[in-house]
């Protein structure tokens, strides 16, 4: 290993792009865009997105065993899967459903989940032999370029509709024609990057389940997602009916993901000067106070709930970055190829977002919650906000209490 970094990081920023713009933005935008344009219910919605969950308990294994079958000829692997996940974008916004809107929704989320989990094996895979080769820093290093090109995949994809909205009557098709874009940009700028040099045989879950530290990196992976999964399910719902402020969307999710992406470098370098878990866990314990206001707010207070965006934001920068970072670690001692965990990693990140859509959406629904025009009660609009600002701050506390007893060996 030598110190002097690889060239070509920004094709991993601009990779991670593109699968963060194929992640949480879906459900911050599409079961709103499916309720508005099509009348689907809430809870068939969350049933939709969480039995695609129960899906990949069966798919996600699957996909990393092919990931590995496939690792001499993962540059053209990874262009098929790039490919599928675009047409699959474009039905799912571009193409008025031919057959029911719900059947249509499940049909087109599961092709893009699925090139979602193909394609992020393939990356962080290749990340960790990227990484080794770096040296002691390499993790942290390549992690604070991939996770600030996710931040800022996240940031344009949440935005792009409702910006597109403000001047073309159809932004979701917009969207989905500038996501087919962004896939074959980031196939291209990675095509040097897919050679099987390097890249360590897979050796399955095994090594991975069977160690202590990966397994809690998991869990605390898991907990700690759930708390993004409920807000960024729930944010266009309190942006509109709780806040009383339709057309802040944009605004706010603009400040809130470049915010973290602003952040992201220097949780990074504060990670390399003190050790990513005291810093991880610093910045967890801020983000309940930067988020906790957003259960005080109301109608009118969009300008306050900017501020609580713009803290909060800069909080999720070391979330998103240092906890991959400190997984990837640790992988590259006990499972080198890193294939299967992170496959186990993708699966953690999706089942929050769905099961917070299944736990959430037909409550807010049985208590009568509206979106559009027609007014919710008072209860349903409580509920909203004591699901999108009291509920994650309790989750965090407990990645909180996960992470302390994690053992110091996770840093090395």
């Amino acid at each position: 290993m030598t110190g002097q970094a690889p060239k070509n990081l920004s094709a991993y920023a601009l990779f991670a792009a593109l699968l963060s713009a194929a992640g949480l933005p879906i459900y911050i935008h599409a079961p709103k865009f499916y309720v508005d344009e099509y009348g689907v219910s809430l809870a068939a919605l969350g049933a939709v997105l969480f039995g695609l969950r129960l899906l990949d308990v069966v798919q996600d294994p699957l996909l990393g065993k092919l990931a590995e079958m496939l690792r001499h000829r993962r540059g053209l692997a990874v262009g098929i899967g790039a490919g599928v996940m675009a047409g699959a974008m474009i039905g799912l916004f571009a193409i008025a459903p031919p057959v029911q809107p719900i059947l249509w929704f499940a049909a087109m989320l599961t092709l893009v989940f699925s090139g979602f989990s193909f394609l992020t094996v393939c990356f962080y895979a290749q990340g960790v032999a990227k990484a080794d080769r770096m040296g002691a820093s390499g993790h942290l290093a390549l992690a604070r370029w991939r996770e600030t090109g996710a931040l800022l995949g996240v940031c344009v994809a949440s935005v792009t509709p409702v910006a597109l909205g403000s001047f073309m009557g159809a932004p979701f098709a917009g969207f989905a024609v500038g996501f087919a874009v962004l896939a074959g940009l980031s196939v291209f700028a990675m095509r040097g990057e897919w050679r099987s040099t390097g890249v360590a045989a897979a050796t399955g879950f095994g090594p991975v389940m069977a160690d202590p530290i990966a397994r809690k990196l998991l869990l605390i992976a898991l907990v700690n997602a759930a708390p993004v999964a409920v807000s960024s399910t729930l944010f266009l719902f309190y942006v509109e009916i709780a806040l009383q402020a339709p057309g802040w969307e944009g605004a706010l999710l603009l400040l809130f993901f470049l915010s973290a992406a602003a952040a992201a470098p220097l949780w990074g370098t504060l990670a390399e000067r003190f050790g990513p878990k005291p810093v991880l866990l610093g910045a967890m314990v801020l983000g309940i106070f930067a988020f906790g206001g957003a259960v005080l707010l109301g109608p009118g207070d969009a300008a306050l709930f900017a501020v609580v965006c713009v803290a909060s934001g800069a909080v999720l920068g070391a979330d998103l970055t240092l906890l991959p970072a400190m997984f990837a670690a640790r992988l590259a001692k006990i499972s080198p190829s890193a294939a299967e965990g992170f496959g186990l990693w993708a699966f953690v990140s999706k089942f929050t977002l769905a099961f917070a859509a299944v736990a959430l959406l037909p409550a807010l629904e049985s208590a009568g919650l509206q979106s559009g025009a027609q007014a919710s009660p008072p209860e349903a609009v409580r509920l909203l906000v004591l699901f999108y600002a009291a509920v994650p701050c309790a989750l965090k506390l407990v990645a909180i209490a996960l992470l302390a007893t994690l053992r110091d060996e996770s840093e090395a």
